[in-house]
């Protein structure tokens, strides 16, 4: 390998007439960081889409705010967290603002705005982004195809595991900065947070079931036929991406049971590693 000029005022290291480069440029055309969530914003329909799920998703919070706290003035038992799942599924980047937003509204209505719901915008913003972004990542040699199909049992396992793990993601990453302001210890709320998200997005399966097939085909509002596919884009690296996510979403769980590892310690970590899988998605 040696140094060799192409013409464009740039010494770059080339080896068999392809500089370094020219080798990224052509790697980083090929994909996009989550290009989708943010050229939505252009399309009308997907803008109305976000406000219809975070008023929705807002008006679930609030009505069960104070019914069933686990951590009063931190979290409940999310009964709203049936939402989420399906819509970052039917509604794609929609669905993930729309349970940003939503989640901030019920903070702010609720009585719980402060500090972690910094965390909590985020945190939930992946409980919407990672469904839609990981169904085709996770497992690509499955051919999963965006559009739910109702009779097909592997759809059903991948779900299952989406949800979990869209799940822990959200839990490990309001988990962490909530330690951080010293309000609930990492290990506890992350536990907390996973088993609330996983369990009603479970439960949610029921409702994707019941509308899918009338969003799509009677409603033409299945996210990837409201939007271009030059705006949606391939992912940068989907599968590295999506099993960054994967991995340490489940290792962000075992905060706290490593010995040596202090749980906070082992919350910041996973969820870098989380927030960069979800940029390569």
């Amino acid at each position: 390998m040696v140094p060799r000029f192409r013409g464009d005022n740039v010494w770059t290291p080339a080896f068999a007439g392809v500089t370094l480069q020219e080798t990224f440029c052509k790697t980083f055309n090929k994909g996009s960081l989550m290009k989708a969530a943010f050229t939505m914003w252009k399309n009308s329909r997907m803008i109305i889409l976000v406000a219809v799920c975070a008023a929705i998703y807002g008006a679930a919070l609030i009505a069960f705010k104070t019914a069933i706290p686990l951590i009063p003035g931190i979290t409940e038992l999310r009964v709203g967290n049936i939402f989420p799942i399906a819509f970052g599924l039917l509604f794609g980047p929609a669905g993930a603002w729309g349970t940003a937003f939503g989640n901030f509204i019920g903070d702010l209505f609720g009585g719980t705005l402060g500090p972690g719901s910094i965390a909590g915008f985020v945190g939930n913003f992946l409980l919407g982004y990672l469904p839609y972004a990981l169904w085709t990542q996770l497992f690509p040699w499955a051919h999963f195809t965006r559009d739910w199909q109702a009779g097909s049992w592997s759809h059903r396992l991948n779900y299952f595991l989406v949800t979990f793990l869209s799940g822990a993601a959200c839990a490990v990453v309001i988990s962490a900065f909530v330690d951080f302001l010293g309000i609930i210890p990492y290990a506890v709320l992350s536990k907390i947070i996973t088993l609330n998200n996983t369990l009603a997005g479970w439960i949610g399966l029921i409702l994707l079931v019941s509308v899918s097939k009338v969003t799509r085909d009677q409603f033409g509002l299945f996210w990837a036929d409201v939007m271009e596919e030059e705006d949606i884009g391939k992912p940068l690296a989907g599968f590295l991406g999506a099993w960054l996510v994967a991995i340490a979403s489940v290792a962000g769980l075992l905060g706290g049971l490593i010995p040596g590892f202090p749980a906070s310690t082992v919350g910041w970590v996973c969820t870098a590693f989380i927030l960069i899988g979800s940029f390569l998605l």
